[in-house]
């Protein structure tokens, strides 16, 4: 079967799985979590642009992440409402993949590509008639909560998608993971190739975690009586992943298992080989910096004042985008934002490390920030946290109860892509703080910065490959060799600084140097922090390698200005 409707450019001819858990494509299929379904969204949404012959394979979760909303207090509430789409294509394919020992059936759906303009994706399902209702719950929520439920997805993903594109005679060269969850399927593609050197000919994988410890782990003993080794026996598998400890590291497997293999940020790079050194036989690990896809993200009108240099033009309709954002603050908590007023947004995955809270970590310094009398502020906090993370769901609530206190502080839920965009391009500032050295990437600040949103950055991730502090970024100054307590107590201290001896001071009585630095972001994001820029690099530097074409990337960056 043809899955391709737009043509093939013959610089991207190899022929590519991308394996994904999440894809953030569209509003209407929610079928995504937070950044790493931001980034497939992005990569799927370029393959198009490119003509690349790249097909996405993830799952379709018919409760997605979950929905959220709130209670009669106002905490955060987690619902699961099951989803209907109605324009995916039923592919009329089942495959059957073993899960503990039971015959699991697995339905394909198919994205066409001019429905959102991306790339074709096939989205597999457990959920239907033919499974009881244990197998059938599979694929119900992205992450779930209990273990032997992540590994069977995993399963369903890595073995039922490689039998899937079987099925259409897709004859796929280069299977790209995107982090470790489908690595199952290297293990039916063993049986393909028998060698593990041809093997590694066909597997190549991006890794998005910068931490040991959070690199995902199960039992072995587990994984093998559940199926996730395909049939293959103990002894196989660890011939070929060198894995002989009881808890296999799927990221450790992934790199046994690739000819090549990416960090998502020079940074992030340079971490990833200091925490595998010493591992032998992995793939080398380049950089390939995540990127976001411009045609998607960037609100079209600012783009043109930028273009034509009309100042004027840029200001009002950032102003325009900002009422646009505080309609949406009015209505869901009755709070009357004005567009003349600095305002400053905190918005992505609640995670430990990226400190949603730091703002109000000396609150009375908060406290005063928000009073201020003259050169006000306000303040937005968006973003999902796990919906089973107790601790990062009391940050969110914490959060909710102290904005109740202001008519200038807000927190919004339901951070899916529509919201996401509305932050962004109504945002004067985009707050970053991350532990340094705990974002692989972090790419929010690429979609704001196009949308003429300053980025107030932890020099962490992909910032240190953009930002200038004081030219087209502020920089918080972060000490990574200090105990995390001290490390907070001094980010904050020197955010607060920034923030009341240098930012605000400047929105409101510099808007020249203001102009100035909001226009050196929105240049120096594009095309650069473009997702056709990495599109084309995972074919220069990991599908095609090492018989690259090498596509003059001068040229390229060029020809990107008009994407």
């Amino acid at each position: 079967m043809e899955l391709h409707t737009y043509k093939i450019n013959e610089d991207y001819s190899t022929k590519v799985a991308y394996f994904s858990m999440e894809f953030a494509i569209h509003q209407a299929l929610k079928i995504y979590s937070g950044g790493l379904g931001f980034l497939s969204g992005s990569h799927m949404r370029s393959v198009h642009d490119l003509g690349q012959n790249v097909v996405g394979v993830g799952m379709l979760w018919s409760y997605g992440y979950y929905d959220q909303s709130r209670d009669e207090q106002r905490n955060l509430k987690v619902d699961f409402i099951r989803k209907h789409y109605y324009f995916l294509e039923d592919l009329n394919i089942e495959v059957p993949v073993s899960v503990n020992s039971h015959t699991v059936w697995v339905k394909a759906y198919y994205l066409k590509p001019e429905t959102f303009g991306t790339a074709p994706v096939i989205l597999l399902t457990t959920d239907y008639d033919k499974n009881d209702y244990l197998a059938r719950t599979i694929s119900y929520k992205l992450y779930d909560a209990y273990e032997e439920t992540r590994i069977a997805q995993e399963i369903v993903l890595g073995i039922g998608g490689v039998k899937v594109l079987d099925a259409l005679d897709q004859n796929i060269e280069i299977y790209h993971l995107n982090e470790g969850h489908a690595i199952p399927l290297a293990f039916e593609l063993y049986k393909r190739y028998k060698t593990l050197q041809e093997l590694k000919k066909h597997i190549v994988f991006t890794t998005h975690t910068p931490e040991m410890a959070g690199n995902e782990t199960h039992d072995i003993h587990k994984l093998y009586s559940m199926g996730f080794f395909n049939g293959l026996s103990l002894e196989e598998m660890v011939s070929i992943t060198q894995i002989t400890e009881d808890k296999f590291c799927l990221t450790l497997a992934a790199l046994r298992l690739s000819k090549r293999a990416n960090a998502v940020s020079k940074l992030h790079d340079t971490v990833a080989n200091q925490m595998w050194d010493g591992y032998k036989d992995i793939a080398p690990i380049i950089s390939i910096t995540n990127a976001q896809n411009r045609r998607f993200w960037i609100d079209k009108t600012l783009l043109r004042a930028l273009d034509e240099h009309e100042d004027y033009e840029l200001m009002a309709r950032k102003k325009h985008l900002k009422k646009v954002l505080f309609d949406v603050v009015a209505d869901q908590t009755g709070q009357l934002f004005d567009p003349d007023v600095l305002t400053i947004v905190w918005a992505r995955r609640f995670a430990d490390y990226k400190r949603a809270g730091l703002l109000t970590h000396d609150f009375e310094r908060f406290h005063k920030l928000v009073t201020r009398k003259k050169q006000k502020v306000q303040i937005i906090w968006a973003g999902k946290p796990y919906p089973f993370d107790t601790d990062s769901i009391h940050v969110f609530d914490e959060l909710v109860h102290i904005s109740l206190k202001y008519d200038n502080v807000a927190v919004l839920i339901g951070y899916e892509l529509s919201l996401s965009a509305l932050l962004k391009k109504g945002a004067d500032i985009w707050l970053n703080t991350p532990r340094l050295k705990h974002e692989a990437s972090g790419t929010s600040g690429m979609t704001a910065a196009m949308n003429g949103a300053i980025n107030f950055s932890i020099d962490d991730g992909w910032v240190p490959e953009f930002a200038q502090d004081g030219v087209n970024s502020f920089i918080i100054p972060s000490d990574v060799n200090k105990p995390v307590t001290t490390q907070d107590n001094d980010d904050n201290r020197a955010m607060m600084d920034i923030l009341e001896r240098t930012i605000i001071p400047m929105y409101y009585d510099n808007q020249a140097k203001w102009m100035e630095i909001m226009k050196n972001s929105m240049r120096d994001v594009n095309p650069t922090f473009d997702s056709g820029k990495m599109a084309h690099e995972y074919y220069e530097y990991m599908y095609d390698y090492p018989h690259a074409k090498h596509i003059d990337e001068e040229k390229f960056l060029e020809e990107g200005e008009s994407l």
